[in-house]
């Protein structure tokens, strides 16, 4: 049974009537002039998919982003990956079940999987706490990150959640501090790390994923700092200003690659990534593909600085009001000691063997 949402009433009556026109009982097959309304109708469905999809408002769009038949994480590592390696643990607490993590191959190589499941039934989505990672779930990344790092493993998450689970016992067990150990270790390992939004990326939740060198976004999906019925919470005092909210915060994919905070788009199929799962297969692994040979060519280093540089460049250009001039005093200058250090890595032996000589040598002549 298919799920409509609210503004798909006419899709939903539409789609109603086709299923009727194709009578999976009728022994004598279909006549040419019920072939001919099959497809008048099929016409017309599709009119209006695209009449709605293309117009859609922001509060719409997340909606589609949170629809219970958009392929969730396990759907997509399942598609992609051979071999997959489920490791489970934090080494510290317990296990999280609100994130898929382990080794795989893509394509014939070696990545780290890491992904965010919500579930697909009432069962699994509270197996799942909805998506909600716990501060273990952090902490089980890291700890696979770190180890992807150690044998030069690119690494790909997929982004789905809510945001971070805001529980008495996730405080307890330090949620803040296990978000920031997150973007910290994102921002000091030095394998690409390529992290694509399925459907939902909420607060601080995905950002301690999503601190990435390539930053993916499918068509439909939304990406913010808080949800939208959060901010018109704050804000408005009034949670069902949900329509404003989602509107100031910018959170489509369209809006996001315009202020440069992602990379990419993923298109979806008329009526969202739900009603051509494997197109949406397709289409992602041609993306990730392409990402990951970007870095092929570049040095451990050069990932490194490629990823910070991304961060430090966002809202120097663009903004959300468009009207702020740059102050020079914010722009990215080189910073001599970072510079010296690289230099100092690639050539450390012989910056090393020329010092020594130099020392002998004022050795020497003091004498």
């Amino acid at each position: 049974m298919k799920n409509y949402l609210s503004f798909e009433t006419e899709i939903k009556k539409i789609e109603s009537e086709l299923e009727k026109s194709k009578d999976p009982y009728n022994q004598e097959g279909l006549s040419e002039v019920d072939t001919d309304k099959i497809s008048k109708i099929q016409s017309e469905l599709n009119n209006k998919l695209s009449e709605i999809y293309s117009n859609l408002d922001p509060w719409q769009k997340t909606l589609v982003a949170r629809h219970e038949d958009r392929p969730k994480s396990k759907f997509f590592i399942e598609s992609l990956f051979e071999g997959f390696v489920s490791l489970s643990g934090d080494r510290y607490y317990g296990e999280d079940q609100s994130v898929l993590t382990g080794f795989a191959k893509f394509l014939g190589k070696s990545v780290l999987v890491i992904g965010q499941e919500k579930g697909d039934d009432l069962e699994s989505r509270i197996q799942r706490n909805f998506g909600m990672m716990r501060p273990e779930g952090y902490r089980k990344s890291n700890r696979l990150m770190r180890l992807a790092d150690r044998f030069n493993i690119p690494i790909i998450i997929f982004i789905d959640t809510p945001g971070a689970y805001p529980g008495v016992g996730a405080e307890e067990r330090g949620q803040a501090e296990a978000i920031a150990r997150s973007i910290e270790c994102c921002m000091e390992i030095k394998v690409p790390i390529i992290s694509v939004i399925i459907g939902e990326g909420g607060s601080g939740g995905a950002i301690a994923l999503a601190s990435s060198n390539k930053v993916i976004m499918f068509e439909n999906a939304i990406y913010s700092v808080i949800s939208p019925e959060g901010c018109a919470t704050i804000l408005w005092k009034d949670p069902k200003k949900t329509l404003e909210a989602s509107a100031a915060m910018k959170l489509s994919s369209k809006d996001l690659l315009e202020l440069s905070i992602i990379d990419e788009i993923i298109e979806e199929p008329l009526g969202g990534a739900h009603r051509d799962k494997e197109l949406m297969v397709k289409n992602l692994e041609l993306s990730i593909k392409n990402n990951l040979n970007q870095f092929n060519s570049m040095s451990r280093d050069e990932i490194l600085a490629h990823r910070k540089n991304k961060f430090l460049l966002i809202g120097r250009n663009k903004t959300f009001s468009g009207n702020i001039n740059t102050n020079d005093s914010l722009a990215m200058k080189e910073d001599f000691i970072q510079k010296f250090i690289l230099y100092f890595s690639k050539f450390k032996y012989q910056i090393v063997f020329v010092f020594i000589l130099i020392i002998f040598g004022l050795l020497i002549f003091l004498r």
